[in-house]
């Protein structure tokens, strides 16, 4: 979409950035307060926000201030993820957004690496400053830059040589935030300090206003002069946040759970393609029904999950109606239904076979193609997540390049669980058994690798350290060693190399419920690191 306003054939098209000089800023969160009174901005939520930070030790301090905002990013991450365009570039560079397209699936807040975007309250729909937009339109400023008491906030045309933004971005060095990213934001700042730019610098600290690290003090030793003593302890810190305001998390269990289910969905069938079209294996139609069934429940569950995740569940199908092609979200979705259709097609087929309600023949002539149609689909919905993943740039561990091909395994991994289970109630050809077990030791063996190589390998930013540091040695250090490495690795390695079904089928469920315990922890440890 582009912008309401229209230029002229052959004019020069407007480009509106931000510049916030921090010499100038008082931290008097006047721009804040404009914001929320000219765009109606809910409690609890926010557009415009001061974050400021402390730094050295007492007396000998410094509070640095830095307006935080949408940064109206020349390649906006937030469009390129949202399934509706409800958030779009105009044609002059603002990147707005449209409350009725919106769904409420929270991939912009993923993908936004400056925390700028927020669901509304009331609305239930995402939102962000939109650098007021309604007032640019109309030849005035936005609320921020017209209440500034220092003149410390700039807007304005920086295509435009004669502007004043750009005349004093020509004249002054600017820093924007996490430029690595490529998204080109175009909110600069003047003598912007690092500890405020980069937010892993500092503690995130739960409470809003300012606190302290408190040391306990020897008794044996006299108090240094200058520092503040509160009883026995004193108060010391080099940097830390004395203000911020983060956004509620976006994603919880139902992402981890629709992992596991769409891979249940998807595994089991690439399993039994691959059994009947590659590994020359009896045709079981028995079997062919029971785990056709199986992933169809499974798929109908990953459905209900993503449509429960939405702050806007009525509007589901806009996806298919007013798809924004760009986003996996929706290139998922037709992975998704192509999927589901084409495995209820060859289930029915085989279900009218077994019932003599269709000759046998034509069931065998059309299987191979049908199921060539399902492993393709299949692959695409074991991995489009990763595609999607690498879409939210402010989640850094997600973006992993080996990200798809572990979708992969663990599809296989859980397919091959749900047939071990199945074969409990089912009598399966020993060939086939042998295969699902094979596959299921090979998958587990496999993902245990790619899991210890993706949070073992070097990682390239103090972001994605910080997420793997929590799964591995922090707030969920436990559900990851003791849930999704002993529980879901090495327990199933240790039951199935007994051979029994009863054994097999017991690995299988703690394969399940311990890739659920890792996806737990892989969606929600990069979430907790700051990006504001």
């Amino acid at each position: 979409m582009s912008s309401t306003s229209e230029t002229k054939p052959g004019a020069r098209q407007p480009n509106f950035g931000f510049v916030i000089d921090n010499r100038q800023c008082i931290g008097c969160h006047a721009c804040s307060t404009a914001c929320k009174s000219e765009n109606e901005v809910p409690l609890g939520v926010y557009r415009t926000w001061v974050k400021s930070t402390e730094t050295g030790l007492f007396p000998d301090t410094q509070r640095h201030f830095q307006v935080t905002r949408c940064n109206h990013c020349e390649n906006p991450p937030c469009v390129s993820i949202c399934p509706t365009a409800a958030m779009y570039q105009r044609s002059d560079g603002i990147v707005e957004f449209n409350k009725d397209m919106c769904i409420g699936c929270k991939g912009c807040m993923q993908a936004c690496p400056y925390d700028a975007i927020y669901i509304d309250p009331e609305t239930q729909t995402a939102a962000k400053c939109h650098f007021c937009s309604h007032r640019i339109e109309v030849g005035l400023e936005p609320a921020c830059v017209v209440v500034c008491p220092e003149h410390a906030i700039l807007a304005g045309d920086m295509n435009d040589p004669s502007s004043e933004i750009s005349q004093v971005l020509a004249a002054n060095e600017s820093s924007v935030r996490k430029p690595s990213l490529g998204t080109a934001p175009k909110l600069f700042y003047i003598e912007g300090n690092e500890v405020n730019l980069q937010p892993t610098a500092t503690e995130r600290w739960p409470q809003t206003f300012s606190t302290t690290d408190v040391i306990e003090h020897d008794p044996s030793q006299p108090q240094e002069a200058g520092l503040i003593h509160i009883g026995g302890s004193r108060a010391e810190h080099m940097a830390q946040v004395g203000y911020n305001a983060q956004h509620q998390l976006p994603w919880h269990w139902p992402v981890p759970a629709y992992l596991v289910t769409k891979g249940i969905a998807s595994g089991l069938m690439l399993l039994l393609a691959a059994a009947w079209l590659l590994g020359n294996l009896p045709f079981d139609r028995g079997l062919a029904i029971a785990g056709g069934l199986v992933s169809l429940v499974a798929m109908g569950l990953t459905t209900a999950l993503l449509v429960y995740d939405l702050e806007q569940p009525q509007r589901f199908l806009y996806i298919l109606r007013y798809p924004q092609w760009n986003s996996w979200l929706v290139r998922g979705a037709v992975f998704l239904i192509g999927f589901s259709n084409t495995v209820l097609i060859w289930w029915l087929i085989e279900v009218a076979a077994h019932m003599n309600w269709l000759s046998s023949s034509f069931a065998d002539s059309t299987r191979a193609p049908l199921l060539w149609l399902i492993t393709l689909f299949g692959v695409g919905t074991a991995i489009y997540t990763a595609f999607l993943f690498a879409q939210a740039k402010g989640r850094e561990l997600w973006m992993s390049k080996l990200l798809p091909l572990h979708m992969l395994i663990q599809a296989v991994m859980v397919g091959a669980a749900s047939l071990l289970v199945i074969a409990l109630f089912l009598a399966i050809p020993e060939a086939l058994l042998g295969f699902f077990r094979g596959a299921f030791g090979i998958a587990i063996t496999l993902d245990l690798i790619l899991t210890m190589t993706e949070l073992g390998v070097p990682h390239g930013s103090d972001v994605t350290v910080a997420a793997s540091r929590a799964i591995s040695r922090g707030r969920y250090a436990r559900m990851f060693w003791a849930g999704s490495l002993v529980l879901g690795h090495l327990i199933p390695l240790g039951l199935l190399a007994t051979g029994l079904p009863l054994a097999a089928a017991l690995a299988a469920l703690c394969a399940v419920l311990g890739l659920y315990l890792y996806e737990y922890a892989f969606v929600m440890a990069p979430q907790e690191v700051p990006n504001s």
